[in-house]
């Protein structure tokens, strides 16, 4: 009682200095208070944080500390709002966030989040009152753009010199790209209005889950609080499917925009909403009154026009094509189950020259190990699922008799451990997949027990270092089984296994919800004893590093469990690539050594690289003109390269999927009637697309989908290299039937 008393104290000495700088009136309007139930909400997590997970750890002063640091940290990365004084002014709490935590008054954090939001609120102020005045570009000045691992500011002094260079870059970067004075203005003023307009949207439930993240994963990394309405998107990204319209949205200076159509959706068959159409209204059914939505945050406006599979919902719409004044329509939208095949697996063949012969390889992109586990729960025989549709994947690609098959798994973050053992399953005939540790030390091994191969042909498997966790452990198995070849980059290095945990069984209230915690309850490890944790999958084959170790990965974080090892599990290994594997090495050496593109992804990644290490950008006009010089210089020479008449001559060959002629066909002729770009010429715009100064909403909606569309159809150097990695191996094995006996002992036919 008498910590209470103590915190309750500080909590108002505390208040009366932050608000001495705002109006009473102006930080009463603004300020956020705790919702009921967040405290309760907050109890629960915390029993439950340190009984049930793999890293216990008590809730004491030590850990307030760590909550402290981290909690000011989330609201501030960039350490651009608060300073040094604000932190010592809440010095007194630093160890008592705990007894916050345990005595239910959340009064603590919400304070500091309200300091928050007023520095927030002064700084850009300073930033817009900068813009009355011009910058000198000739001064040599110098900006330091990543301010993470940077001490906080000292003083309000050392703060407005801060976003002195900061709005000076933002400048500059407008004025390189040949923007006047009074339109750079115009841009940054709006930017600036907008920064203000997106922080008042953050809400309570907001500013609680910062808090609780800060909390959770000051145990370990991978452990967060999910409030409602983020456990709710999470299921969402698991099963792949929600029941809705099929618009993808985003805001648009306040507006509400369509983004995107889903093909076969309510939306996509109606034919009465377009790309770039504006949302101002929405009636969740029949019955109910039109709601405005302008200036509503995206996840306000998508959860009223989500619903019950075959319910009604209206929008009130602006179309396109029509002014600010235009005349709006109505549009009456029956909700249906919208499958979200973006994120599900894909199919393509691509065929490469091997001397005389060509290979035909099929690639499989996966972008998450995907699982309705609610379908799969009630019985659903077809419940979606990323190995049933990889399964169905290889069938076709088994018909289409490809020679060898690629797995694409970058940025591929994980997902279900369930599916990460089956998919491997339908590489290997059975056994361990991968070996998992709790908190107990009790060791479970998960296993394949179906007999037989969706595929047992040569295999490859394609990773870089956003492959993580469900990622790691299929790769790990293939590795270990000796099934396939590992090309790529080493791999993020999460060995850890986390559940989801509803904290709703101890609400005394059905209408107060307390949200969910995705929990770390296991390590898991390869079957050979190894873990991936810290130092993740490496590759047999390795392909330049795109990624910084020490800004992105395990082994990025300051509290990530170490590496270590058990005992190995029993399993018989499909094959033997030790002897292969130098010869292909040796292959795909000798052809990057020739090979332009490679050597201008070496430029590149040499120049990212340095970048990131200087840590600093010019503020000289002249010196910044000096670059960009040369940055263009570069790009022309990759241009003529890219565009020239031997371009290509032995990079791999899409072959087209009959399915896709036809909405190919229709895509090559867009609705103005120009001709779309040829494949070269997009690949060319989406690689050498120049710095503009803007940010994605301050472009046109036009401009950002061509300019992403673009990019998708650059030359993938990675994936090409793959493909003529896995293309050597076919010709090795066909050539030499003892090495094939040796990788695929099971099909040693493979030479015929």
């Amino acid at each position: 009682m008498k910590k209470q008393m103590l915190l309750v104290a500080i909590l108002a000495a505390l208040s009366a200095q932050a608000g001495a700088a705002v109006p009473e009136k102006a930080a009463a309007e603004t300020a956020l208070k705790p919702q009921p139930g967040q405290a309760q909400a907050a109890v629960w997590a915390s029993r439950v944080l340190t009984k049930l997970h793999y890293k216990s750890m008590p809730l004491d002063d030590a850990m307030s500390e760590k909550i402290f640091d981290r909690y000011f940290k989330s609201l501030d990365s960039e350490k651009l709002f608060f300073t040094q004084a604000d932190l010592d002014q809440y010095a007194i709490v630093r160890t008592r966030l705990d007894d916050a935590i345990n005595g239910e008054n959340l009064s603590v954090p919400f304070a500091i989040y309200n300091l928050y939001q007023q520095r927030f609120n002064e700084r850009i102020a300073y930033a817009r009152e900068l813009l009355k005045t011009k910058p000198d570009f000739s001064l040599d000045d110098s900006y330091q753009y990543d301010r993470e691992k940077a001490d906080w500011v000292k003083t309000d002094a050392e703060m407005k010199e801060l976003w002195r260079k900061r709005v000076k870059n933002d400048w500059l970067r407008l004025k390189l790209a040949g923007k006047d004075d009074k339109g750079i203005r115009e841009t940054l003023d709006k930017r600036y209005e907008n920064y203000i307009s997106r922080s008042r949207k953050l809400t309570n439930e907001d500013v609680f889950q910062i808090f609780m993240n800060a909390y959770a994963m000051s145990i370990e990394p991978h452990t967060n609080y999910l409030g409602p309405r983020a456990s709710e998107n999470f299921d969402i990204a698991m099963r792949l499917s929600l029941e809705g319209i099929g618009c993808v949205l985003q805001t648009r200076d306040e507006y509400t925009v369509v983004r995107e159509v889903v093909p076969g959706s309510p939306a996509g068959l109606s034919g009465k909403i377009k790309v770039g159409d504006k949302i101002l209204g929405v009636a969740k059914d029949d019955n109910s009154p039109m709601t405005e939505v302008l200036g509503w945050r995206i996840d306000d406006v998508v959860a009223l026009i989500r619903g019950p599979k075959d319910s009604t919902v209206r929008l009130d719409i602006l179309p396109v094509d029509a002014g600010v004044d235009g005349k709006h329509t109505q549009v009456s939208l029956v909700r249906k189950k919208i499958s979200m095949e973006e994120q599900s697996a894909k199919k393509s063949i691509l065929e490469v020259k091997d001397g005389t012969a060509k290979r035909r390889i099929g690639v499989i992109s996966l972008p998450t190990f995907y699982q309705d586990f609610e379908a799969s729960r009630k019985g659903d025989k077809d419940y979606k699922s990323a190995t049933r549709d990889v399964a169905r994947l290889l069938g076709e690609l088994k018909k289409e008799k490809v020679d060898n098959v690629l797995i694409d798994l970058r940025n591929n973050g994980g997902g279900s451990l369930a599916e990460a053992v089956q998919l491997t399953g339908l590489f290997i005939d059975k056994g361990p997949v991968v070996q998992q540790r709790n908190s107990d030390n009790k060791i479970e091994v998960e296993s394949d027990t179906n007999p037989g191969m969706a595929w047992d042909g040569p295999l490859g498997v394609l990773i870089n270092r956003g492959s993580a966790s469900a990622s790691e452990i299929f790769a790990a198995a293939i590795q270990d089984y000796g099934r396939g070849v590992i090309i790529g980059e080493p791999s993020f290095g999460k060995g850890t296994v986390q559940t989801i945990f509803g904290l709703d069984r101890f609400s005394q209230n059905a209408q107060v919800h307390y949200g969910e915690l995705k929990m770390t309850i296991a390590q898991f490890f390869r079957i050979n004893g190894g873990t991936t944790q810290l130092r993740g999958v490496t590759p047999d084959i390795k392909l330049p590093t795109m990624g910084d170790s020490d800004t992105f990965g395990e082994s990025s974080y300051d509290n990530a469990l170490p590496w270590t090892s058990i005992k190995p599990a029993v399993y018989i290994p499909a094959g033997e690539l030790k002897e292969i594997l130098p010869l292909l090495d040796k292959k795909h050496e000798a052809r990057v050594a020739k090979d332009k593109d490679f050597q201008y992804l070496a430029e590149d990644i040499a120049l990212v690289k340095k970048q990131r290490k200087d840590n600093l950008i010019s503020l000289n006009e002249a010196v910044r003109r000096k670059e960009r010089d040369a940055q263009e210089a570069r790009a022309k020479l990759r241009e003529a390269r890219l565009l020239s008449t031997t371009l290509g001559a032995d990079d791999p060959v899409l072959i087209p999927d009959p399915k896709d002629a036809l909405n190919k066909a229709i895509s090559a002729k867009p609705a103005n009637g120009k001709p779309a770009p040829s494949p070269k010429v997009a690949a060319v715009k989406g690689a050498l697309r120049t710095d503009d100064g803007l940010q994605g909403d301050e472009r046109s909606l036009t401009a950002e989908l061509d300019a992403e569309k673009a990019a998708k159809a650059a030359k993938d150097v990675l994936l090409n290299e793959a493909v003529h990695i896995l293309a050597d191996e076919v010709g090795l094995l066909k050539t030499d039937t003892r090495m094939a006996s040796r990788v695929l002992p099971y099909a040693a036919d493979i030479g015929k």
